[in-house]
């Protein structure tokens, strides 16, 4: 019998013998290669902290001791050795397990964070919690894939290096996809004389030592020779085997650089680390990927991130060659790098994903990866935009969430030009309810001076991006989804700079549709049309701020709908139900959007239809309103 099938708690491990371990730790990546390919999720990064985890599950008591992910996409192997192997069937499938830690599946998972730099912090309350309520337990923040890039975990380290007495273990998951990588050839060299210098560092004896020899340095030579032996090897420790100094440098104890995939040094690291009674950080080098040759050997990001595949060559299952809004812009920008070399692109350790990869091979000098630090992504290219370039920050819409403050304080305030591009706008689905773009227009909706744009087909991506890139006094945004580009939707007539998509004779209800459900708004019009119901099917292209030709359309129909793939609440609908109050437009209007809830993980098409955004119901809803007016009036 596989050693995997009788691993139901982390208590079946620590009867293991090292050759089981490392048998479990193949069989785990089997399984994991085996059930992701199928179900699509982050592969890369659990198949680099099997070892890793195993060891944590054996060292530390879980879920009395909190283990918290961060990322949390690299928490599969946890969930595996926490009961819910049998469950990975269902990963990111509509109520099946979700792609990252959540409370609702295990009491090991502690925190559900999907959004990186934050376990730190989290880390740091638990821990403070613990010793406040007298309670002897450890907390264990496994940080990596480039969570330490962003400035909130260098906030939670500046106040965890005084916390002295917080039983708190960092373990930093480095896998070379991070940050830049310690030379591995020390770590190798070195491992023995690392783990005996490591046991005497994390040895509060060493450090009582050192305190008296310190004290005693003003007595005869040789105290102040030993102190000076002792201070020059705890120097030369940290100097010879830990690179990454700058945690030393803090105060905090470093234990390091150790081999993430040797268990049994990973192991003893850990319990020195967990017996020193205060924050120590635990340095582990890893290879994401390992184990699967077609994950090692893929540069681009070692499956990060894969849906479906062959699970001997890791080729996409799915179809290939859809074009995507993500292509589309990716291409328009480049088109316009080669001509305005004002442009400047940013990511915030997101190059491929959202399309700037192909910018940064054309323009590398003009391509900036900022890390996991959106705050710092949004200020950096005000500075540039103050020094006369244009620069232009794409991000997926969920994570300019985090920005908001320098939206509004650092561009917008001080009126400069700079473009956000939203992509993954809307419901995006499988990866649950954090990754969802569902707030950023109600969000940048309260931003004076800020234009944005919801494009409704790559025509008017391609004109928006445009004309976006011309604005040098105000922010402005576009938004699309992550759904392939649908076919060109073309406009019957224009009113202003609104484009006119459908027009019934004797219009009752205006009908004004935003960025991807364009194509909903159209199929309304039609269905009111059959239910011998006049529409004007509308798309004001720029959506904020409100026109005054929209206004005018408002004014000159007895109902407006609104449709849009953000938050009904203070939404796109909103903003333009306020404007018509405001202009004195007594003309109802009634807003249909994503309601205000955390959406579950499911498909997006799924999510839009359980959200009330399906052509159908919103036409039969009119219908009533209609037939309603009508009869009071009667």
């Amino acid at each position: 019998m596989p050693l995997l099938d009788a691993i139901n708690a982390p208590g079946d491990l620590r009867e293991l013998t090292p050759a089981q371990l490392r048998q479990l730790a193949d069989e785990i990546r089997a399984f994991l290669v085996s059930t992701v390919s199928r179900t699509g999720g982050h592969l890369g990064p659990n198949l680099g902290v099997v070892e890793l985890t195993i060891a944590l599950h054996r060292v530390f008591d879980s879920p009395r001791d909190a283990i918290v992910f961060d990322t949390g996409h690299q928490s599969y192997v946890h969930k595996i050795l926490t009961g819910r192997r049998g469950q990975f069937r269902s990963l990111r499938q509509p109520g099946g397990l979700s792609g990252y830690p959540s409370r609702a599946e295990s009491p090991h998972d502690w925190v559900e964070n999907s959004h990186a730099s934050t376990a730190l912090s989290w880390a740091d309350g638990l821990a403070k919690a613990f010793r406040l309520r007298g309670e002897d337990r450890h907390v264990v923040a496994v940080v990596g894939d480039g969570s330490l890039t962003g400035g909130m975990a260098w906030e939670a380290l500046n106040n965890i290096a005084v916390a002295s007495d917080e039983k708190l273990v960092i373990v930093v998951n480095d896998n070379g996809r991070s940050y830049t990588p310690t030379v591995g050839g020390i770590a190798t060299q070195l491992s023995a004389l690392g783990t005996q210098l490591s046991a005497i560092r994390t040895d509060r004896r060493y450090e009582r030592l050192l305190r008296r020899f310190k004290e005693a340095r003003r007595l005869p030579v040789l105290g102040q020779a030993v102190y000076g032996l002792l201070h020059g090897l705890k120097t030369g420790v940290k100097d010879v085997l830990a690179p990454q100094g700058m945690f030393a440098d803090l105060g905090l104890k470093y234990v390091g650089p150790i081999d993430g995939h040797d268990e049994e040094a990973v192991e003893v690291a850990l319990r020195q680390a967990k017996g020193y009674g205060g924050p120590v950080i635990v340095h582990c080098i890893t290879r994401k990927g390992r184990g699967f040759r077609a994950a090692e050997e893929n540069e681009q990001d070692r499956f990060h991130a894969v849906g479906p595949i062959d699970e001997v060559t890791g080729v996409p299952l799915a179809t290939v060659g859809v074009r995507t809004w993500t292509d589309a812009f990716a291409e328009e920008l480049a088109r316009i790098g080669v001509t305005d070399d004002r442009v400047v692109a940013i990511t915030a350790a997101m190059l491929h994903p959202t399309g700037l990869d192909r910018f940064a091979r054309l323009f590398p000098e003009r391509t900036f990866d900022v890390g996991i630090a959106e705050q710092h992504a949004v200020t950096s290219a005000a500075g540039l935009a103050a020094g006369g370039l244009h620069p232009v920050f794409a991000v997926y819409a969920t994570f300019l969430n985090r920005a908001f403050d320098q939206v509004l304080m650092d561009v917008a305030l001080h009126r400069l030009g700079v473009t956000f591009v939203l992509d993954r706008a809307g419901v995006t689905g499988p990866d649950g309810p954090s990754h969802n773009g569902m707030w950023d227009a109600s969000i940048l909706g309260v931003v004076p001076g800020l234009r944005l744009a919801a494009p409704r087909d790559e025509q008017r991506l391609v004109e928006a991006l445009r004309l976006a890139v011309a604005v040098d006094d105000a922010p402005t945004v576009l938004r699309y989804s992550k759904d392939p580009l649908p076919a060109t939707i073309p406009t019957v007539g224009r009113r202003g700079a609104v484009d006119v998509l459908a027009a019934g004779d004797n219009p009752e209800v205006l009908v004004v549709g935003y960025g991807a459900l364009c194509g909903t708004a159209v199929e309304v019009g039609e269905r009111l049309a059959a239910q011998g119901i006049g529409a004007t099917v509308v798309d004001p292209v720029w959506a904020l701020p409100v026109s005054a030709d929209l206004l005018g359309l408002v004014a000159t129909h007895d109902l407006v709908v609104t449709i849009e793939d953000n938050s009904v609440t203070g939404g796109l609908g909103s903003q333009l139900s306020q404007a018509s109050r405001a202009a004195g437009i007594d003309t109802r209007v009634r807003e249909f959007g994503i309601p205000k809830a955390f959406l579950p993980q499911d498909s997006r098409r799924s999510l839009l239809d359980a959200s009330g955004l399906d052509a159908a119901h919103i036409a039969r809803t009119i219908v009533e309103l209609v037939s309603a007016t009508q009869s009071a009036s009667h």
